[in-house]
């Protein structure tokens, strides 16, 4: 530690999030979100909070961004970039609804539609997210 009990290293953001998915009669669909700030479709997801757990933060990014309960059912994979120069690593897990749930529009999602993966896959704005949802399609 320095003198200003910073950690000697630099920073990294963490995240946390999730592909959501349902059964339909069709096929099987995945949630993805436009975020209006940043004109974006994107998978769900967010920065933790001091003392939460990875699997807690994609639990409540998913409730507050979607509106829906869920339920962790298996790792999906991380992906890791820069903000503006800073480390960001974000935790991926595929996810059920707990229960009938509806999508609101809040400050920061305008938007939530259920894709078959094809198409969410032409639509999503980020490679990376593209790559994760594709190994976790099959």
């Amino acid at each position: 530690m320095n003198e200003t009990n910073e950690h000697p290293y630099a920073p990294v953001i963490e995240a946390a999030g999730g592909l959501l998915w349902r059964s339909t009669p069709s096929g099987r669909e995945i949630a993805i979100i436009h975020r209006p700030h940043y004109d974006d479709w994107t998978l769900p997801k967010g920065k933790r909070d001091r003392g939460e757990s990875w699997q807690e933060t994609a639990e409540r990014e998913l409730r507050e961004e979607t509106g829906y309960e869920v339920r962790l059912t298996s790792f999906a994979g991380s992906i890791a970039y820069t903000v503006k120069g800073v480390a960001k690593v974000v935790l991926f897990w595929n996810m059920a609804l707990k229960n009938d749930g509806e999508f609101r529009e809040n400050s920061e999602v305008d938007i939530l539609i259920w894709l078959p993966v094809e198409a969410a896959l032409k639509k999503m704005t980020y490679i990376l997210e593209i790559a994760l949802l594709q190994s976790n399609s099959t």
